[in-house]
């Protein structure tokens, strides 16, 4: 039970860093829109460091109990998280190359999760 909540905190953390790219685009919506005078574009700096800084303070604290090349395997799923933030809230097309992509990511971390699961089992 501790590895599948070990897992779930992982991957939260991944959840988490995601949304830096969507604070550094709207910080640079905001630049493009009014310059560095936009306060906007300070809010949207400092979500995207505090966001950064959260994370890493997580992912830190989640690693220990993970398998390092697990945790980073687990880590490209932001590209997955990525996708998804782009298309929800900014409105952009994904193609069906980037669909094959993320499901390729997908099976890479199952695949490597599992690998790492049956060696501490042997």
């Amino acid at each position: 039970m501790d590895k599948v909540k070990d897992y779930i905190l992982l991957h939260i953390c991944v959840l988490v860093f995601s949304f830096t790219g969507v604070f550094t685009k709207f910080a640079a919506n905001a630049l493009n829109a009014g310059g560095f005078r936009n306060p906007q574009l300070y809010i949207f700096v400092f979500l995207m460091l505090f966001d950064c800084l959260v994370y890493a303070f997580f992912w830190q604290k989640v690693i220990k109990n993970i398998n390092l090349n697990v945790g980073y395997a687990n880590k490209s799923v932001y590209l997955v998280w990525a996708q998804l933030w782009a298309y929800l809230i900014f409105g952009e097309h994904i193609s069906f190359r980037c669909i094959i992509g993320m499901i390729v990511i997908v099976i890479g971390v199952i695949v490597v999760s599992m690998n790492a699961d049956y060696e501490e089992e042997q």
